[in-house]
């Protein structure tokens, strides 16, 4: 992996149309990663923790989408204002709606046909200046992600899962090519009408997280949409099942949050 970091890092007064704030101080990143050149909006802390360290989130945008967008509807940072949140472009790669590659997103499995591990190593790079700049609690560290940012997390737990805390996915689901060998707590939320990813693969995703996080007994409702599987190894299964179709819903965002906040790697 050949890495350029251009922390041509430029300090914006940002204005997004979120809950909470007018404004936002946000930092643009840029690397240059495998020949790819890349970039991130990442927003610090706007709580201070003194001298602690602090949590690290990186949310993902879906196929086609984009860096600002993702940050305006998932908006972490607002809800966790504790966190430092990062947010990711993706650049053109093929997908199954997708084919020829000509709208930004991620790779989906290791070794990935025409991609290698390019975006496993923009993760690394990423990780690496947050380490850099931040003072990172590194038993803290999360992925998120709505549909093709979604399995880019999903991969993330199979490939990158020593480095993570938590998992958040929303519409996505894991790769048959990739296994989760280690457990890690999840929160997956799934449309039963979604027309992009079907639900009964979503499904197959949720059902293989539950094994691997040892957390395969009777789930327990927890309000709304919502069914917890306790696991024997503090690495619960959290699910939202909503009746629509592929959308990141309102009431996503508070619920991620939530769910990051209570775990931690031990």
């Amino acid at each position: 992996m050949r890495v350029r970091v251009m922390i041509a890092i430029g300090i914006l007064g940002f204005t997004l149309a979120t809950s909470g704030t007018a404004a936002a101080q946000v930092i643009t990143m840029r690397w240059t990663v495998d020949g790819e050149h890349r970039a991130a909006l990442v927003f610090p802390p706007t709580v201070p923790l003194g001298h602690s360290k602090h949590p690290l989130v990186f949310a993902f945008h879906g196929h086609g989408g984009n860096m600002n967008s993702i940050a305006q509807k998932m908006d972490i940072h607002t809800l966790w204002k504790e966190a430092i949140v990062v947010y990711p472009q993706g650049v053109n790669r093929p997908s199954a709606v997708d084919p020829q590659g000509n709208r930004p997103g991620w790779q989906v499995e290791a070794n990935q046909a025409n991609i290698g591990n390019k975006d496993l190593h923009f993760f690394d790079a990423m990780l690496a200046t947050m380490r850099q700049k931040y003072l990172v609690d590194d038993t803290r560290i999360y992925a998120a992600g709505f549909s093709n940012g979604a399995a880019f997390s999903l991969l993330l737990w199979a490939e990158r899962g020593q480095t993570l805390a938590a998992i958040a996915e929303c519409a996505g689901r894991l790769a048959p090519s990739e296994q989760l060998t280690l457990p890690r707590p999840l929160v997956a939320i799934a449309g039963e009408a979604d027309p992009v990813n079907p639900f009964a693969f979503q499904q197959q995703t949720i059902e293989t997280a539950r094994q691997a996080d040892n957390a395969t007994g009777a789930g327990q409702p927890c309000g709304q949409y919502c069914t917890e599987y306790p696991s024997t190894t503090q690495t619960p299964v959290k699910t939202f099942i909503h009746p629509g179709g592929h959308l990141y819903p309102s009431w996503a965002s508070a619920n991620i949050v939530k769910f990051f906040i209570l775990h931690r790697q031990p």
